[in-house]
């Protein structure tokens, strides 16, 4: 393996290096990277890497990964300076994590990395990131003559996407997305964000009902002619719920998933993120072509699960076929609802065979809310105020409340260039 004084002295062009705390930690990256780069690279420090970036032999760098584990989360800020300084310097970065939680992910990620990958590594992909970091960028697709598109939303807003995407029937996602909205909605009573839900289960989309809101036939009108719409016509199909949270409700009539396109999704994300300061998108258990649309918008998209097979097995084919597609699989977040007690060690141990033999990282357990989650849900209301002291509210609450503090410093540094 190459050291510090390799990097300065070797004469081999240096094509990587790692950046780490202590790689020693990170055995299986070490052999990876010997494998796929010989003596081509090195390690070295946060400090010590942001120095190298403007020596001449920095020239050759094509990629930076970070290797982390949770005892670095302390120090994140030392990890997204390198990402920031790479970048600028039109280097690459991917993110090499042990147990490091998802909100930490998903801030690197949003400094400029462009890829995560677990460990220990799987089999193969740290080969796999190399091979999508070297292939060429695509030509642009040439513009139509006449875009039918309607003029660039103007809202004045950036709005950032969570997707949720449940696993399988009856894992909560609904739930999740709802509550983590209206959570999002009051996080800042002060200064509250704007927040839109989108329902885009066109078929048994149940937002409409878990916060008693009628379903409106203008949504239907803008989903059959998204190329039409602008701001106003957009705004028109969203209903409120206690003048805090804006929701675009699924259709009143069961339609068919593929009744919009992955333009028309692009279309419906870009304008509500040019309005709203949070989307939260409540997607169907069904893959169709433009989920694709919406996992690349996405900054997070959760995967809620439970501790059963049928899990397991959507999880694995979920996976299997982003992976087939060359999708960002490394988006989603898993959550575990009904999630074993903190006594019940015979449980958490279940849990952590099921992700080894999955190779994820579960980074998210919520409680099994019980016959509040199933009465709020039926009276129409979220939990924080059916329930507000329900431990499943408490624990959506908090990731709310990480969520919102990562996005308010990301907007101090971006305002602080």
């Amino acid at each position: 393996m190459s050291g510090n004084a390799a990097l300065l002295q070797d004469p081999v062009p240096i094509l990587a290096c790692t950046v780490s705390r202590d790689v020693q930690e990170f055995d299986l990256l070490i052999e990876d990277m010997e494998t796929e780069l010989g003596e081509s690279w090195g390690d070295l420090s946060a400090e010590d890497a942001i120095a190298f970036f403007d020596q001449p032999d920095a020239d050759s760098l094509e990629f930076v990964a970070i290797a982390m584990d949770e005892e670095d989360e302390a120090d994140l800020a030392r990890f997204a300076e390198v990402i920031r300084a790479a970048t600028s310097r039109g280097i690459k970065a991917i993110v090499i994590a042990e147990e490091v939680s998802p909100i930490a992910l998903h801030q690197l990620l949003k400094m400029g990395a462009e890829e995560f990958v677990p460990y220990p590594l799987p089999e193969g992909a740290l080969h796999d990131v190399i091979e999508r970091l070297r292939a060429p960028e695509p030509e642009p697709t040439p513009a139509p003559a006449a875009p039918l598109a309607p003029a660039a939303p103007s809202g004045g807003h950036n709005g950032v996407v969570f997707g949720v995407h449940g696993l399988a029937g009856g894992v909560g996602g609904t739930t999740f997305a709802v509550n983590l909205a209206w959570e999002l909605a009051n996080i800042d009573k002060k200064d509250p964000p704007r927040v839109c839900l989108i329902d885009l289960d066109l078929q048994m989309g149940s937002v409409a009902t878990y916060l008693d809101l009628p379903r409106r036939d203008a949504v239907y009108e803008l989903l059959s002619d998204t190329e039409a719409m602008d701001d106003e016509s957009f705004m028109a199909a969203l209903v409120s719920f206690n003048d805090k949270l804006h929701v675009l409700t699924a259709p009143n009539d069961m339609l068919p998933l593929d009744l919009i396109t992955s333009e028309d999704v692009e279309r419906i994300v870009t304008i509500a993120q040019s309005n709203f300061d949070y989307v939260v998108i409540d997607m169907p258990t069904a893959v169709v072509m433009w989920t694709e649309t919406v996992l690349n918008a996405a900054h997070v998209y959760f995967a809620p699960i439970e501790l059963d097979m049928r899990s397991a097995q959507n999880t694995l084919r979920m996976i299997r076929a982003l992976k087939a597609e060359d999708l960002p699989y490394t988006k989603l977040r898993f959550i575990l609802n009904h999630a074993p007690k903190f006594t019940d060690l015979s449980g958490k141990g279940r849990v952590k065979r099921m992700a080894e033999s999955l190779d994820i990282s579960i980074e998210l357990q919520l409680p099994d809310g019980g016959k509040p989650v199933v009465q709020a849900c039926d009276h129409g209301l979220p939990l924080a105020e059916a329930a507000p002291k329900l431990a499943l509210r408490k624990d959506i609450l908090k990731i709310a409340k990480s969520l919102h503090e990562i996005n308010q410093s990301d907007e101090a540094v971006a305002k602080a260039k």
